[in-house]
């Protein structure tokens, strides 16, 4: 799975970074991004349910085309 999210868009209430820290932080300007592209499998769960959680949905993840 791969981690995306439209910073642009992101309103910084931290609820990506507490759901799924091996993924998402909220970085110095106060906005979240990702630090970790790739979802580790452990973090899939956290990782769709940050997703899910996301109150504006500025945060997508994308299955992985099998090489």
């Amino acid at each position: 799975m791969i981690a995306q999210l439209d910073r642009t868009n992101c309103i910084g209430c931290g609820l990506c970074a507490e759901t799924c820290p091996e993924v998402f932080r909220l970085a110095e300007d106060g906005f979240a991004r990702v630090i970790r592209e790739r979802v580790p499998r452990e973090a899939e769960r956290s990782a769709v349910s940050a997703r899910d959680g996301c109150p504006v949905a500025v945060i997508s993840i994308l299955k992985q085309k099998n090489p």
